[in-house]
This record gives structure tokens, C-alpha cells and sequence, in this order.
């Protein structure tokens, strides 16, 4: 047998730039003719060096160079993560990076990344150093010590929060470990943050490996078809249903299955609303398209949704938001349908499943509903809904006075009108995603890019150095309010130094706004949620904090544009999108209480408000809380 001597470190970067995705064969196999067939499948590696890996990884990609294992410095360790999601969830879950970091604090630093990445099923190659599995020194420098258990470390923290963990003690079990690592990577059912902890002694030892572990190795994506019998009954559930509703999640996108299922709304007239993770499943200007749907959706969706006899849906994993917390579908009688490639999510809600490929699915739905349409009656009904829904959304982005601060709505309607097809808007937290799910009009793909599994603050900038990496040809813009920068504007410093041209629009609102206004409706009365200086009573509720957010992103390197009123904002946007630099764009917008926001909320979100308390807004909200809490209900 062949043999090459490496070190550990050095054989695993060998073998991560030899494995490959394929997803739809050449024609002469069956598949379709033309499509991409291969994408490789960690694509680059991250990493901030520490005691923990700088010998074993980083020596690693120092000796393997940029050819076979390109490198990207970051500043902050969830960041790095976040970025290898964003260009993971752009490259549709074939291509990946990984993130390597030292061990204790920057191993742990990882916590918060690993845990967006699984809850939202993106694929993330974690490889955080460990402490000695040799145990020369007891303990070394950042060791957890655990009186109950001699082999538990920090990298622990990552088990729960990854979809796949091993701990490589020694040089020959990294070749199963990485094998399995890279399935679950590949797999759409399994996939989500991967950790390979490794110890920092393990990295740097040498082992003859076999040639065969350096082979190309190609882990083929599949496209599972229905079942035919669950096929059938799907079928005949929509043939008899009066109010049908499509409910697209992140899964049509991750399958690249808008074009399946445009051709079924097409076919059946079924109108479509979509989750945060699967807005833009169908362009904005689809007859079908309602929009949004849940807490944050439209009204025609959600009223659409409180009528449906069958719900059909379409890669959802169907979150609160989705369901208003189990009130939305109120129909006595309403039926689900879930196609869903993973089995979990195709049994919620009691429904028909259909375990399948969201595009095999629904060219198979398809297929067997040809010659089945609503009544036009529904058509016209859902058709007139959204068109009055639209007006609305042209109030909400109107500026009469082009001379005023804007209001978060009208920023939304100026970059709308900024923005071309290509565009990648992405948010992830704070008032935005509301806002974003109601009104954007969504014209491509991969335009809307909502991360809400998780809802991280912060994750918008490196996200959008992650998706520009992915498409370097699209433009980019990471939508931030103060609270989310605040939290983490650091890799803007990392654009700045690869040149990396992404657009932030810094919305500067004094504080946690989102959440304000839920402490409002739940009794709150927005206790510790503005950036205020205190009061005499002790409260946050002194004047606004002296805050310059626009010059500390100039500080980091970053081209900023100031935009005082509706006008400077428009061209400000314009200038950000022509510019070849990383630029930020700073607006202050005018306050809820003196400019019209977006429309409000159309459907609940169970956040639970005390049940004894002697404030009058807390008693109040109470009583509205019990009050929508009967419509709760279990769909069996």
C-alpha cells in the first residue's frame, strides 16, 4: 500500500481539498443535461490563530498554500462562522468553508455560529484545537477542568449545538472522522455545523496515510422522489380541497426548486406565501405570490392562511412565526401537506408526507395535478388582496418631503428602488426582519436573505462578506441597526483588508427597537431597551448617548456616507452601489411616533406575559395575552 507521511493537520487539509458535492448528472446518467454537476466542497478555511492550532492547522495551510487550501483571517471567531454560512447558504449548501481557532476562548467562541448554522441546516466545518490528548502537563494553558471526568474539554460546549462531533486522540482515527464529517456536510437532511476538535499534540504528530485517503471523493446530493402511495393521497387531498395554500420555506431555495414550483402555481393557480427563509421563492410580481406569512406576514397571506382547508407545505420546518404560535390555520377542517426531504419536518402538524427533494416533489405534484385548478372566484379574491396589500406597501416606502429624516419603511423603499435583481440584501435581527417580511419585494433567488432560524445579532456583516465571496459578481448589502453593530462590527475591518466591496446600511434608532416594542405589548413599557443615558429616577430614559457609530466605521477602514434626510439617502445608495469600496451607508430615521411605520403585526406571537403583577400595563397585556392564547391549537 502507498503511504504519504504527514502530520495530522497536514493530512486533513490534503483531504478537504479533495472532496467534492454533485447534485444533477450529466443527461447520459439520467440526470438533466447542462446542470453543474460538481462544486467543491470546502472551498476555503478561516481561521485566528492561538497556541492551539498556529503549529498544527495554520502550519498546515501555510505548507499547503492558496492553491489547495485558500485561507481567510478573520477578527472574531462567530464571525468567522457566520461567514461560512452566508456563502454556504449562497452556493446553496454544496460548497462550505471551515474555521479553524485555538483552543479555550476561541474554541468556544464557536458556541453561537455552530448553533445558527444547525438550527438552520447550513453546512459549517468547525475544527477548534483541543487540549493534549497526551496529557503531558495537567492542566495546560486554558484547560477546563471537570472533577467528574478527565476527558471533557471546553470543545464540549460544541456537541449539542453540531450535527456531527468527534475528537481526533489519535492520528489514525482522523480518517474515519473526516469521512463522516464530510457525509453529514453533504447530506440536506443531516447537514449543519460539524466539529472535529483537535488536540494540539494530535495536530502536529506525523503518520503514514494511505494514498486512497487523498483520492477524489465526490459525495453525491440526492434528489429522493415521493413515495407513490403518499403521492397519490397528496394528490387527491389538493383535488378536493376548496381554499389550498402553498407555503414555501428555505427548502425550495436550498433545492433550487423555484422554477418547480412557479410551473405548479402556474398550473393550479394555488397562491403561494412564503417564510422568512423562503421569501423569494416566487418574484414578488407572481399572481400567486401573497408574501410573507405569520406574525410578520402579509394580511393577504395570513387571512389566506386562517381560511385554508389544505395547507401544502413546501421545505418549511413551520416556527412560531410561521403558525403565529399555533393560531394561524383556524380552519375547523384544514388539512396539512408537507413536502420536505427530511422526515422530521414532513410529519409536523399530523400531515400527509411527502419525504422527498422539494424540485422532484414538486415537478411530481405537478405532474399529477395537470388539468386542476381553483375556482376563479379564489383566484380573484387572493388576486384583489394583493394588490390592496401592495398599496400599502407604496405608502409604507413613500417620502413626500424628500428634505425629512426617514423612517425605517421609507430607507426600505429607498434601497428598493436602489437595488437591481442581482442584488443580496441580508438581515438576521431587530426590527428589519419584520419589517423586511411584510413589505420587500423580493426579485430573484437568493435577493432576500433573512437569517431567522436563529435570529443572531451581529451575523449581517460577516454574512454578507461570506455571500459576496459565493457571487462576487452580485452586490451585496448588510441592513444593520445600532444594536446589531454594536454587537459585532469587527470584520469589517477583514472586507476592508481582502477588498471585499459588501454595503452596510447603519440604521441608527438608539436602541433595541424590536424589542421596545414587544416589552411594549407585553407590559414591559420598554424597560432597558433604549441606548439613553439614566435619568434621575435611575431608568434609561435620559437624553440619547453621544454615539458616532458612522465614525468608528470609518475607523475600521470603511468608506462612509452620511444621509441626514430621504433625499441624502437615495443618493447615498446609489453612490454605495457604483463604489468599488466596502462602503457604509449612515442614516438616523425619524421616530415611529412622528413617521408611519409598517403595517402592524396580522397575526400573534405567543411571548408570555406575567400573570400577577400590579403595573397597569403589565395587567393589561395580560388580559390581551389570555385572550389570544384560546386560539391555540394542535393539529392531529
Amino acid at each position: 500500500m502507498t503511504t504519504r507521511r504527514l502530520t495530522v493537520a497536514q493530512a486533513l487539509v490534503t483531504f478537504l481539498a479533495h472532496q467534492y458535492t454533485e447534485r444533477d448528472a450529466p443527461a447520459a446518467s439520467g440526470g438533466r443535461a447542462g446542470a453543474p454537476t460538481r462544486h467543491r466542497l470546502i472551498n476555503a478555511c478561516w481561521g485566528i490563530f492561538g497556541h492551539g492550532n498556529v503549529a498544527g492547522v495554520g502550519q498546515a495551510l501555510l505548507e499547503a498554500g492558496p492553491d489547495t487550501m485558500p485561507y481567510l483571517q478573520g477578527r472574531n471567531e462567530q464571525a468567522m462562522v457566520h461567514a461560512a454560512v452566508g456563502y454556504a447558504r449562497q452556493r446553496d449548501r454544496l460548497s462550505a468553508h471551515a474555521v479553524t481557532t485555538s483552543i479555550g476562548p476561541g474554541a468556544t467562541n464557536l458556541v453561537t455560529g455552530a448553533a445558527l448554522a444547525t438550527v438552520n441546516r447550513l453546512p459549517v466545518l468547525l475544527l477548534p484545537g483541543d487540549t493534549f490528548a497526551t496529557r503531558p502537563a495537567d492542566p495546560v494553558l486554558q484547560q477546563l477542568e471537570v472533577p467528574y471526568a478527565g476527558d471533557v474539554s471546553v470543545n464540549d460546549a460544541l456537541r449539542p449545538v453540531s450535527r456531527y462531533f468527534d475528537r481526533v486522540t489519535r492520528p489514525e482515527a482522523l480518517i474515519p472522522a473526516a469521512l463522516q464529517a464530510m457525509r453529514v456536510l453533504a447530506d440536506p437532511v443531516e447537514t449543519g455545523a460539524v466539529t472535529l476538535a483537535l488536540p494540539q499534540d494530535v495536530q502536529a504528530e506525523a503518520y503514514d496515510w494511505p494514498e486512497e485517503f487523498f483520492a477524489d471523493r465526490v459525495w453525491r446530493v440526492p434528489r429522493p422522489a415521493p413515495d407513490a402511495a403518499a403521492l397519490a393521497e397528496a394528490v387527491r387531498a389538493v383535488r378536493a380541497a376548496e381554499r389550498p395554500l402553498i407555503v414555501a420555506g428555505g427548502g425550495v431555495h436550498h433545492s433550487e426548486a423555484e422554477d418547480a414550483l412557479r410551473a405548479l402555481a402556474d398550473t393550479t393557480g394555488i397562491p403561494v406565501a412564503s417564510t422568512q427563509a423562503g421569501k423569494g421563492s416566487l418574484r414578488h410580481d407572481h399572481p400567486a405570490d401573497v408574501g410573507g406569512i405569520g406574525h410578520t406576514g402579509t394580511a393577504t397571506a395570513d387571512a389566506l392562511a386562517a381560511r385554508a382547508d389544505l395547507v401544502l407545505g413546501v421545505g418549511t420546518r413551520y416556527t412560531d412565526f410561521t403558525t403565529a404560535s399555533a393560531t394561524l390555520f383556524a380552519a375547523p377542517g384544514v388539512r396539512f401537506v408537507n413536502l420536505n426531504i427530511a422526515s422530521w419536518d414532513a410529519h409536523k402538524l399530523a400531515a400527509t408526507s411527502l419525504v422527498a427533494d422539494a424540485r422532484t416533489g414538486l415537478e411530481a405534484l405537478t405532474e399529477a395535478l395537470s388539468g386542476h385548478r381553483v375556482t376563479p372566484e379564489y383566484e380573484a379574491e387572493y388576486g384583489a388582496a394583493k394588490a390592496r396589500w401592495e398599496s400599502l406597501v407604496d405608502a409604507a416606502y413613500a417620502a413626500p418631503d424628500a428634505s425629512v429624516r426617514p423612517s425605517q419603511t421609507q430607507v426600505l423603499g429607498a434601497l428598493d428602488a436602489t437595488v437591481g435583481d442581482q442584488d443580496v440584501v441580508i438581515n438576521a435581527a431587530g426590527s428589519l426582519p419584520g419589517d423586511l417580511h411584510k413589505l420587500w419585494r423580493a426579485r430573484s433567488r437568493r435577493q432576500y436573505h433573512l437569517e431567522y432560524g436563529y435570529s443572531c445579532m451581529g451575523y449581517e456583516i460577516p454574512a454578507a462578506i461570506g455571500v459576496r465571496l459565493a457571487a462576487p459578481d452580485r452586490p451585496v448589502w448588510a441592513l444593520v441597526g445600532d444594536g446589531t453593530y454594536l454587537m459585532m462590527p469587527t470584520e469589517i475591518v477583514t472586507a476592508v483588508q481582502e477588498g471585499i466591496n459588501i454595503n452596510i446600511v447603519l440604521v441608527q434608532n438608539h436602541g433595541y427597537a424590536s424589542i421596545g416594542g414587544l416589552s411594549e405589548q407585553t407590559g414591559g413599557e420598554r424597560f432597558g431597551t433604549a441606548y439613553r443615558y439614566r435619568a434621575a429616577d435611575g431608568s434609561y430614559t435620559g437624553d440619547p448617548l453621544p454615539v458616532d457609530l458612522a465614525a468608528n466605521a470609518a475607523s475600521l477602514g470603511m468608506h462612509v456616507i452620511r444621509a441626514a434626510t430621504v433625499g441624502d439617502l437615495r443618493a447615498a445608495l446609489a453612490a454605495a452601489r457604483a463604489d468599488e469600496r466596502p462602503t457604509c451607508v449612515y442614516v438616523e430615521t425619524a421616530t415611529a411616533d412622528t413617521v408611519p411605520g409598517a403595517p402592524a403585526a396580522q397575526a400573534w406571537w405567543d411571548v408570555p406575559v406575567a400573570e400577577i403583577a400590579t403595573r397597569p400595563a403589565a395587567v393589561e397585556a395580560r388580559k390581551d395575552y389570555d385572550r389570544h392564547a384560546t386560539a391555540r391549537r394542535r393539529h392531529l
